[in-house]
């Protein structure tokens, strides 16, 4: 049976159908992403809109959020308040929460998820892959045996197993 967001094209080459990408590509090639800083933005809302935000803890200095264009399910972002875009600008204080934040996103998908192991990393500079150059971010990342295959070698695709929606729930309530 075909996936649901599988489509075959007149070309006869499998097409992966990915709607929620849209508002990105949307934002980016409007410039709105250049404009502003999302990672502020979100800071700044209130909790009533976590949810929509994926905003699953904040900090005194620090927030974690579900990144909404995931490596692969679960995949946190640790981000302070502060708009700063290199480790060494940000107080002693934040850096701590920081990493504390970091070890309560490992322990959380731990329990919920079972990985075998973890990415944890920044991209400080365009250069080193920073999508977001000016505002530091934290990326924790879940990693299981073989959940690298043929799609991202072969399609340039990444298949998520479970709904945005669905994921921030989970860690949202196993989250304390």
């Amino acid at each position: 049976m075909p996936c649901p967001y599988e489509l075959e094209g007149s070309d006869g080459m499998k097409k992966l159908w990915a709607p929620w990408r849209m508002a990105y590509i949307r934002e980016t090639l409007s410039g709105d992403l250049n404009d502003r800083c999302v990672l502020c933005e979100i800071g700044k809302a209130g909790a009533e809109v976590d949810e929509e935000n994926l905003v699953l803890a904040r900090g005194k200095h620090v927030y974690v959020v579900l990144n909404k264009f995931p490596y692969c399910n679960g995949h946190l972002m640790v981000i302070p308040y502060e708009h700063a875009g290199d480790l060494a600008e940000l107080s002693d204080e934040a850096v701590v929460e920081l990493w504390r934040f970091a070890q309560r996103s490992i322990d959380t998908l731990r329990r919920i998820a079972n990985p075998d192991g973890f990415n944890l990393g920044t991209n400080l500079g365009r250069i080193a892959g920073a999508g977001i150059e000016h505002h530091l971010h934290l990326h924790v990342v879940p990693r299981w045996a073989g959940d690298t295959n043929f799609m991202p070698v072969l399609s340039d695709t990444k298949v998520l197993s479970q709904a945005l929606s669905e994921t921030w729930h989970e860690l949202r309530t196993n989250w304390e």
